[in-house]
């Protein structure tokens, strides 16, 4: 069962991680200037923001396996966009990525914890044991997408946006794997209005949720100014971006490694 789970997960994972190394570098072979691009990056950060509390009632009440199929649809259009030089189609499709990375990080997990739970009776205590195989693969996938990224932008000469239709495949084989091997189901049907007003309470009421929301909103927004700066940082000296990025990807395989280690029984270092 968790096999059949990951073989479908870890092919939209790779899709994904495939179009992190020459995103930038795309729109720089366009044309586009700095501050263009900039605004691109925007539109999908932003339509993250945007989707992301639509898309659990959307995955709730959609079915999660079509909740599945939709996100291989979004994002292979997506990816579709980028063969366009027209900005206002490349804004529609980072638009499209935005709402695919909701998807991404929602449909997929949701489906795989309730057929555990509830269709097949496995305990709960497992399901973090999948997870965790699952963020090791996909350490593991991001090593080898920057790779496969590389030789099809660089060593094949096939330019920034072959990594974009190499994903495509393994986008449709991730939704042809959920419609063949899962079944449906579904999530109870909240009003979207209610959804957000229990989140924003508990997030009010209870300070420390508040102070790890703000902690982990101040880190991921460093995240994002490093993913939006590196490429026009590096790219002047020549580097391969593919290999640097499967580096960076390598670099945050070993910090997840570290922090097992040191949280074990043998170290028992606290978190903080």
């Amino acid at each position: 069962f968790q096999l059949g789970f990951l073989r479908v997960y870890l092919p939209a994972l790779a899709a994904d991680w495939l179009q992190g190394p020459y995103l930038y570098k795309l729109y720089q072979h366009y044309r586009f200037l700095e501050g263009q691009i900039a605004i691109l990056y925007v539109c999908g950060f932003a339509s993250s923001v945007l989707f992301g509390p639509v898309a659990a009632s959307l995955v709730d009440r959609l079915g999660r396996r079509k909740s599945c199929v939709l996100f291989s649809l979004t994002y292979s259009v997506c990816c579709l966009t980028k063969l366009s030089w027209d900005y206002l189609v490349l804004a529609v499709g980072r638009v499209l990525g935005g709402l695919s990375t909701a998807l991404l990080f929602s449909a997929f997990e949701a489906w795989y914890v309730h057929e555990h739970v509830e269709r097949h009776d496995f305990p709960a205590e497992w399901v973090p044991a999948t997870f965790s195989r699952a963020a090791f693969w996909n350490n593991v996938v991001a090593v080898g997408a920057g790779v496969v990224a590389n030789a099809f932008a660089e060593w094949l000469g096939l330019g920034p946006v072959a990594p974009f239709m190499v994903s495509i495949p393994l986008l449709v084989l991730a939704g042809a794997l959920a419609v063949k091997d899962w079944d449906e189901n579904y999530g109870k049907k909240r009003a979207l209005s209610k959804t957000c007003v229990d989140g924003l309470r508990c997030l009010l009421s209870d300070r420390r949720v508040l102070l790890l929301g703000t902690i982990q909103a101040l880190f991921e927004s460093v995240i994002y100014i490093f993913i939006f700066l590196w490429t026009p940082v590096l790219d002047p000296h020549g580097p391969p971006l593919g290999i640097v990025f499967s580096s960076f990807m390598a670099a945050s395989m070993v910090g997840s490694s570290l922090y097992r280690v040191a949280v074990s029984k043998r170290y028992r270092l606290q978190p903080i």
